[in-house]
């Protein structure tokens, strides 16, 4: 429908630039048809929604500049004709040099926008061999003006042509950027989901359980199972806009997710989740214990407070992973000395250990090999806040701890 008014639009101005020749006085209809043509085109074009079928912007750039260029050569009518159609050619072949150089691919946009903007500058030509002619001095001066109007209108064409690549490229990044975060949520909370259950299966077929342990043990498997699949869904709905799209493929613009021009937003934990994610640890025979200061909930910035979720879910995971015979784990999160990590503002401070249980790492005492990708995508994430993270051998066991900016 947008495409159908541009076309009327464009057509009705087309035929009003037709109007006057036969209300020209003097001189043959052939010649007030030459000069007319071109503006014609021109006016046609420049208003219109390209591609229109076949053809592309490119193509009625190049027609309109070539045609214009024609006819400064054959023209030979006079004067009055040319001055009439002038008025409406110059503007239109400057907005089609100004759309061709904005939004075509390079190679067109140098080529078509290069003859639109000579056609524009060498209108004034025309006149050197009309009826009575003008002074070559006269034409030179005026396309020497034209020359200036172009290039700014070119160099403004460029700079929104920079400034629409800047925009893709930062909304690409954020999409990139969104889509690593999903992946670090996946292996967050899902696998930590995972990993329970493999471990209590794997439990459960070296021990012998009567019918109320094994309800027991169903009973967390189904939890943790509900569990895996909600963040799943969390995950999932994080890369679709509003309108069930993908994200990561949209079409739409930035401002089709927010006004600010955001992304759908993962969800964020905080301190209040502490407790809840420990006391499910424990429920696997582990003794756990969990210090947290009853001052700091509340008051830490939400990236603060989700960061030190996830420090505590990767290390209560590789726990799980790397130290199944793991007896005793505590959870510490506390307000940080002043001279503790990195600035001189409020910090926080969170510590997991584990007492390693005096067995082999891995799960059901066998070896395990791989891994550390969580915790190097946990540096990043803590140094990004301006935090800092540790973790190595504490004793029997391992000890992870991370400072983190409060304010």
């Amino acid at each position: 429908m947008v495409t159908g008014r541009r076309l009327g639009w464009s057509a009705a101005g087309a035929l009003c630039l037709l109007l006057p020749v036969p209300l020209v006085r003097g001189g043959a209809p052939l010649e007030a048809l030459i000069a007319a043509l071109p503006a014609v085109v021109a006016a046609f074009a420049a208003p219109m929604r390209w591609p229109w079928g076949r053809i592309t912007l490119g193509a009625a750039v190049i027609t309109a500049a070539a045609l214009s260029l024609a006819v400064d050569l054959v023209y030979r009518g006079p004067k009055s004709y040319a001055a009439l159609w002038e008025f409406a050619e110059a503007p239109a072949l400057l907005v089609l040099a100004a759309r061709q150089i904005r939004r075509a691919p390079a190679r067109q946009a140098a080529v078509g926008g290069f003859l639109a903007a000579l056609a524009f500058i060498l209108l004034p030509l025309r006149f050197l061999y009309a009826d009575p002619p003008v002074k070559g001095g006269a034409a030179v001066l005026v396309s020497a003006l034209a020359l200036f109007v172009a290039v700014g209108v070119g160099g403004l064409a460029l700079y929104l042509r920079a400034q629409e690549d800047r925009r893709h490229r930062a909304v690409a990044q954020a999409r990139r950027d969104q889509r690593l975060e999903v992946a670090g949520d996946l292996h967050d909370f899902v696998a930590h989901e995972i990993t329970g259950i493999v471990l209590e299966v794997q439990a459960a077929r070296v021990a012998e359980y009567d019918r109320e342990q094994t309800a027991e043990l169903l009973a967390r498997l189904e939890d943790a199972g509900l569990r895996a699949l909600d963040s799943m869904d969390r995950t999932v709905r994080t890369l679709r806009d509003p309108e069930g799209h993908a994200v990561a493929d949209s079409p739409q613009p930035p401002e089709a997710y927010g006004d600010a021009g955001e992304l759908p937003p993962t969800r964020l934990y905080g301190l209040a989740d502490l407790a809840e994610m420990v006391e499910r640890f424990g429920a696997t025979g582990v003794r756990t214990a969990l210090d947290l200061d009853d001052a700091l909930p509340g008051t830490l910035p939400r990236a603060t407070e989700d960061a030190v979720h996830r420090v505590v879910l990767e290390a209560l995971t590789n726990i799980r992973r790397h130290a199944a015979g793991a007896e005793r784990v505590s959870v510490e999160v506390a307000g940080a000395p002043a001279g503790d990590g990195p600035g001189d503002g409020r910090r926080v401070a969170v510590t997991v250990t584990d007492d390693g249980g005096g067995r082999p790492a891995g799960p059901l005492g066998l070896p395990r090999h791989g891994g550390g990708t969580g915790l190097a995508a946990l540096t990043a994430r803590v140094e990004a806040l301006g935090g800092t993270l540790a973790y190595g051998r504490h004793g029997d066991g391992w000890r992870v701890h991370a400072v983190l900016p409060a304010t």
